[in-house]
Formats: structure tokens, C-alpha cells, sequence
């Protein structure tokens, strides 16, 4: 068999030669003899360094011993492309700043690939959940005239039509896209201007917003517990390997079960002042908050009903408390907090008018929007996970930045 890869790993007896090499689905060891082999293939195997690009030619045998299972006994080496001895990432320590600079050969780091291969077996894993059960996917505007929230926006003049902004949720648009086909979700990058420099944010990220007709509160908490599962269950089946490279306690995510407990928003402000926090009611939830109500927990719980003026316009008034709204907070485990965020949306036109007044928003810039009241409103409720923080609980990342392959946060932009 010929084998196309990069060099990882080089050890030499003088006369017998290991070379280990990686080629985008796994490892392979190889092993020269000196005297087996032309006197050429030898020598170019001793200008052989890490990450050169190789093509090796022998015959492939079983060895348990070998990485992957397999060991190939060459017969001839070609070297495709050089790698000078200065190869950025040494089998040391780096510090993460060096490490960001350099992501693109990052990246190829077995704790790495172990990651990125996790984050794309949950990629199909969200395709696959909605697809069995008959939603239809929707490809909503990056840019748009419309907001969703109220943090930081990213704007860039657009021709003759003034402002246009990056868009920081798919939602409004996959409102109107339950109205046509019932059940819906996108599935999309999403942009914060926050000058957030935390371990849970990023300027740019990828967000699965579902969006259901005639789902309430309660419907739409059900979809949530067990769309998370489903993803935690697949990871279990399907990357048992990539799991052992990142050394994830996998016992925590086999606790992963329905139902989620749920909390109403003012029974959590009372536990959390019980513990020691300097939150009020009325406040929105902190992460120090997050990790102290889900500590009792050996699964994700939900935090219902916040406060209005706590949470985004569309949301709809709790006809129990008025000042509450009809929302969740999906708080994931071990300190990992909120990968979710949903609601049942409101239906009445009046009272989402009013909002949008208090949050001095343009109505003309919603005035698709409104209109979903005006013709054949509908009671309808969505949510939105967002795919690296998910990532990160589930890979036991302390960090969201190790979630994407290209990171873009405050201070980075490159590469």
C-alpha cells in the first residue's frame, strides 16, 4: 500500500527506523531496515524532520502494539514537502497566546483533531435529530436590518439602504419561516460586538435556533432536554477515542438524562442569596451564579421565567406574573452554564409593540416582523444552543476558544 501523510514522531537505532505519520483520518506506524531498503530511501529518511510531507510504499500488517492497530513495513519513502527544523509547535510547552498565533499548525495536536472531530460528530449529530423528526432546515441572512438582542452589534454600510448589521440570530427570520412550514431550525455563524473577554465567549460563533408553531413553554423545554441528550448520547457511542485523547470524565456525561429539573427564576435568586450572592430579582443570571445553582446537579437544568426586563423583546408575558416573561436558560453542568437560551414567543401584537417602544428599537425595521402578528398570528417557541460552548461541556474544555477551528475573539483576528 502507498500512504500520504505528515510526519509526527522519528526514532533511529542506526539500522532500524521508526517513522510515525498522520493523515486527516488517523496514525500509522512505519518501520525502516537499513539494509532492506535502497540506499537512497535510507537517506532521505535521515533528512526526515517533523511534519514533513510524506508518501510511504510497503506492506501493512497487523501489530496491536502499533498506534491504530497496524504497523506498515516500508520499502520506499518520497518526501512531498519539506519541513525546516523550526517547526512552530515543539512537544513542549506553549504558552496560549503563541498557541492562538499559530493555530493553524495547532490545530494539527492530537488534543486538537480530538476536539474537532468531536464538534463535527455533534454537527451531524444536530442535522440528523431534526432531520427524523420533520424539520425543515432554513438559511436566514447574515446581514440584516433587524436585531434580536440587545448586545453589542457589528455594522457596515450597506449600498444606498444606510446600516446593515452581522447578525446575532437567525430567529426573527425562522419566525417567519414556522409560519410556512410549521417546525424549522437554522443553523449558522451569529456575531457579538461584546467586549467580553471571558472563557465563554466569542465574537463570532455558530448557533441551532429551532423555531416550532403552536409549541408553548413547556413544549419547547421538552425539545431542549432532549435534543442535549441526543447529542451527549451520540458522542458517547460514536467518539469513545477522541473522548480518552481530551481525557473527559465520561461517567459525568453518562448522568446525562431527561427530564432536566426546572427552576423558576425567583426560587433561583432565593438559593442563590442562601449561598452567599449579591444578586437581586430582576438581575439577569452571572456565570459565578450559574455554577452555583447547577453545583447540586449532575445534569443540565433549566432556570424559567425571568424578568422582563431581563431578557429580549419578543419574549412572551407570563399571564401568572407579569413581570416575568415565558423563557429558559438551559444551564449545562460542572460549572459549564447557559447553552441555551429559549422561549415561547409573543403572539400579540399590542404588547410586542409596547417592547419595542421601551427598548427603543426602529419599528420600521420590524415591520415584517410585526406583521407575522397581524396576519394569522400563531402561539409559537424556539430556542437557541450555541454549538462551541456546547462543544466545551462536552469535551471538558476550559475554554471556548479551543471549540472552532479559527477562534475570533476581542484582541484576535488572525489568523
Amino acid at each position: 500500500m502507498t500512504v500520504r501523510g505528515w510526519v509526527t514522531h522519528l526514532r533511529s537505532s542506526g539500522k532500524v527506523a521508526f517513522v510515525v505519520l498522520r493523515d486527516g483520518t488517523g496514525v500509522l506506524q512505519t518501520v525502516l531496515v537499513k539494509n532492506a531498503v535502497a540506499p537512497d530511501v535510507w537517506e532521505r529518511f535521515s533528512h526526515l524532520t517533523q511534519e514533513s510531507c510524506i508518501s510511504v510504499t510497503g506492506e501493512v500488517r497487523a501489530d496491536a502494539r502499533a498506534p491504530g492497530g497496524y504497523e506498515m513495513g516500508l520499502n520506499d519513502l518520497t518526501v512531498i514537502g519539506a519541513s525546516p527544523l523550526d517547526y512552530p509547535i515543539q512537544p513542549k510547552e506553549h504558552g496560549i497566546d503563541f498557541l492562538l498565533d499559530n493555530r493553524h499548525f495547532w490545530l494539527r495536536t492530537p488534543r486538537q483533531v480530538a476536539i474537532m472531530r468531536i464538534r463535527s460528530e455533534i454537527e451531524q449529530a444536530i442535522q440528523d435529530f431534526f432531520y427524523e423528526r420533520g424539520f425543515l432546515r432554513v438559511d436566514t441572512p447574515i446581514l440584516t436590518a433587524a436585531i434580536g438582542e440587545r448586545s453589542g452589534l457589528f455594522s457596515t454600510e450597506y449600498f444606498e439602504e444606510g446600516n446593515a448589521y452581522l447578525a446575532q440570530t437567525g430567529q426573527l427570520y425562522g419566525e417567519a419561516a414556522a409560519a410556512a412550514f410549521g417546525k424549522i431550525y437554522t443553523f449558522g455563524p451569529t456575531f457579538r460586538a461584546e467586549k467580553s473577554k471571558t472563557r465563554r465567549h466569542l465574537t463570532e460563533f455558530w448557533m441551532i435556533e429551532p423555531e416550532v408553531a403552536f409549541n408553548d413553554s413547556e413544549d419547547n423545554m421538552k425539545l431542549q432536554e432532549d435534543f442535549v441528550s441526543f447529542l451527549v448520547q451520540r458522542v458517547l457511542e460514536r467518539r469513545p477515542a477522541e473522548l480518552k485523547e481530551v481525557e473527559r470524565d465520561v461517567t459525568k456525561l453518562e448522568n446525562i438524562k431527561v427530564p432536566f429539573p426546572r427552576i423558576n427564576y425567583t426560587d433561583a435568586v432565593a438559593t442563590l442569596q442562601a449561598k452567599g450572592s449579591a444578586v437581586q430579582w430582576g438581575d439577569d443570571l452571572g456565570a459565578e451564579d450559574e455554577a452555583l445553582l447547577v453545583a447540586d446537579y449532575d445534569r443540565p437544568i433549566f432556570i424559567v421565567n425571568y424578568p422582563k426586563e431581563a431578557k429580549a423583546f419578543y419574549m412572551k408575558e407570563n399571564p401568572d406574573d407579569p413581570r416575568t416573561v415565558l423563557c429558559n436558560d438551559c444551564l449545562a453542568p460542572e460549572g459549564y452554564g447557559e447553552i441555551i437560551g429559549g422561549s415561547q414567543r409573543e403572539d400579540d401584537l399590542e404588547k410586542i409593540l409596547h417592547r419595542l417602544r421601551e427598548e427603543k428599537l426602529p419599528e420600521a425595521a420590524y415591520d415584517w416582523y410585526l406583521a407575522l402578528r397581524k396576519y394569522g398570528t400563531f402561539p409559537h417557541s424556539g430556542f437557541g444552543l450555541g454549538l462551541e460552548r456546547t462543544v466545551a461541556w462536552i469535551v471538558g474544555s476550559q475554554h471556548i476558544r479551543e471549540c472552532i477551528a479559527f477562534p475570533r475573539m476581542m484582541h484576535r483576528l488572525r489568523p
